[in-house]
């Protein structure tokens, strides 16, 4: 694959996939959390606002890498 079309492919995945990741963890912190404290609340939102760079590290690993 070309490394500008694997850039570009790698770009839109990484913007569906940061979009659908905050809508899912937000949906999920408001279903879950409604009665939680405060503080249970603040532990899950910043967990979950630091776990997408994860995979999103791993596909900018992606798309940056050498040509096999």
């Amino acid at each position: 694959m070309r490394p500008s079309f694997r850039k570009f492919v790698g770009m839109v995945v990484l913007v569906v996939f940061v979009i659908t990741y905050a809508f899912v963890a937000m949906v999920i912190g408001d279903l879950t959390l409604q009665q939680a404290s405060t503080a249970v609340r603040f532990l899950y939102f910043a967990v979950a606002g630091l776990a997408w760079t994860i995979p999103a590290g791993a596909i900018i690993w992606w798309m940056e890498r050498k040509r096999s």
